[in-house]
């Protein structure tokens, strides 16, 4: 993800992201980033079905659903919680490996607003 004119692109139309915990700013939590501002996501489990993601913010999962605090648990997070990209695994040493940015085909934004 970066910045450009106040935006927010998607590189690679996914990758993991290092965020504070909107329920504890103490604790980094590590996602992946499924939609950006004004893409519509069907959630799982979320209070509402749909949501559009509002300006200045994005929708974020984990990998294991129904077992994950993210977006579905706490809703968009705000850009202002981002903290840096995850691109590796280092521990334990035998998960050492590169980090690969995908997106689950069934979790692609319904709706992505044009640029």
């Amino acid at each position: 993800i970066f910045r450009l004119d106040m935006q927010v692109h998607l590189c690679f139309l996914i990758l993991l992201c290092n965020i504070r915990s909107p329920r504890n700013p103490e604790q980094k939590i590590i996602k992946r980033v499924i939609a950006l501002e004004g893409d519509i996501i069907k959630t799982i489990g979320y209070k509402k079905k749909y949501v559009k993601v509002p300006h200045g913010h994005i929708w974020v999962e984990g990998d294991h659903h129904g077992h994950s605090f993210d977006s579905n648990a706490f809703g968009p997070v705000s850009l202002g919680l981002l903290h840096a990209r995850a691109t590796h695994i280092l521990w334990p040493p035998q998960r050492w490996q590169k980090l690969q940015p995908m997106l689950p085909p069934e979790r692609k934004p319904l709706h992505r607003e044009q640029e």
